[in-house]
């Protein structure tokens, strides 16, 4: 039999209010005086008490504002040249996956002079970044990443026209405070987005060549409790939110140990070339990578059921119904997607760590057939 291992070392507070527990998280943790970047989505994060109170105890603090998307190098070499000589020791990243990206990797990257985007870009590349120099806390502002409980963060470079990753086992947060309160605020399309992206991170997790024991659990119980409460959350019940938030931690804790699969490995180049946010993307993915994959789902009943749905077919009427009430277009031509760019589409498909861990091995042609299903 399969021997099982699992292992996450952040600590997670859940719940309504949880951001208040955050000065005593810092006080009890780290020094009086503790030199703090606050990298945030929006101004408005900085007037949180919770947040301001960190000034007033006499920690020293930098406050810096990151409201772009999907970062690049560029991006990322910008802010740390900004905060390089700051050098923090701790970093709270309050926002998307794209803010807690950007956090993560620069606890990585403090302590190496690094003059140039380029050379960023060669250390990223080689995996030759730091040992982490700072700690950091992670409060998503969405439900979909799960980045808050992972140790990878997403770099894009659309110069070199692939995806980087800046990974390592040590750069796992300190803490992650999922606070379904700073959910309220979301546009309803971008709720929903990133609640099917949660929903592809449990489903992939629990396909994936690198699933375990843990993770499956983990994996069913996010997919569950997403696809119980979506309806809700499209109807515009409040409470949704907090169904979202405990789906979206769970699934990041499933694919923390598992990586995704052929789904998010398809999907980045949609998403860099065509500007197809990511939660969509990978969604209208999910019932086509299914059918291949079927044959090699472990108790493909348990997922499912899951889901909420009795097969394949009925998944894609589901995921482009969701996808519909969210206000997204649910084909590829509707993006805009030319027919002759799939080829190059497909042929940049096969991101390394990705599509090696899907069940089924997969080929460009393979790929350019599930891009023509979703056409």
């Amino acid at each position: 039999m399969k021997i099982n291992h699992y292992y996450n070392s952040v600590r997670t507070i859940q719940g309504e209010n949880s951001l208040a527990e955050i000065p005593k998280l810092v006080s009890q943790n780290f020094s009086s005086n503790c030199r703090i970047l606050i990298l945030a989505w929006s101004e408005c994060v900085f007037d949180i008490p919770a947040i301001k109170n960190l000034d007033e105890e006499g920690h020293l603090v930098q406050k810096i504002c990151f409201q772009a998307s999907n970062p690049t190098v560029d991006q990322l070499f910008d802010v740390y040249c900004q905060t390089k000589n700051f050098f923090p020791q701790l970093v709270i990243a309050v926002g998307g996956g794209s803010v807690m990206d950007v956090g993560k990797s620069l606890c990585c990257l403090y302590g190496k002079e690094i003059s140039t985007a380029d050379q960023l870009r060669r250390i990223i590349s080689d995996k030759a970044y730091s040992t982490p120099k700072a700690r950091w806390i992670g409060i998503p502002t969405t439900a979909g990443t799960g980045s808050e409980v992972t140790c990878w963060a997403t770099i894009w470079d659309p110069v070199k026209d692939v995806k980087r990753s800046v990974e390592s086992q040590e750069n796992y947060a300190f803490a992650a405070i999922a606070d379904s309160k700073l959910l309220e605020n979301m546009p309803l399309g971008l709720a929903v987005s990133s609640a099917l992206d949660a929903v592809a991170h449990g489903v992939e997790s629990y396909w994936a060549k690198h699933s375990n024991l843990v993770s499956r659990q983990l994996a069913l119980g996010a997919v569950s409790i997403i696809m119980s409460h979506i309806d809700d959350l499209l109807d515009g019940d409040r409470e949704a939110f907090s169904y979202m938030s405990q789906g979206s931690m769970l699934a990041g804790m499933a694919f923390s140990n598992t990586k995704t699969t052929a789904c998010h490995s398809i999907s980045y180049p949609l998403t860099m070339h065509y500007q197809i946010p990511h939660g969509a993307a990978v969604s209208m993915l999910l019932a086509p990578v299914m059918k291949v994959n079927e044959p090699e789902i472990e108790k493909k009943e348990l997922l499912f059921q899951a889901l909420g749905v009795g097969d394949v077919r009925e998944l894609g009427e589901r995921v482009t119904d969701i996808l519909k009430k969210g206000g997204f277009p649910t084909a590829l031509s509707q993006w805009k997607v030319k027919k002759e760019d799939l080829d190059h589409l497909a042929s940049l498909g096969l991101t390394k760590g990705r599509a090696d861990n899907n069940p089924v091995d997969l080929t460009p042609e393979m790929i350019k057939g599930i891009l023509e299903e979703i056409y």
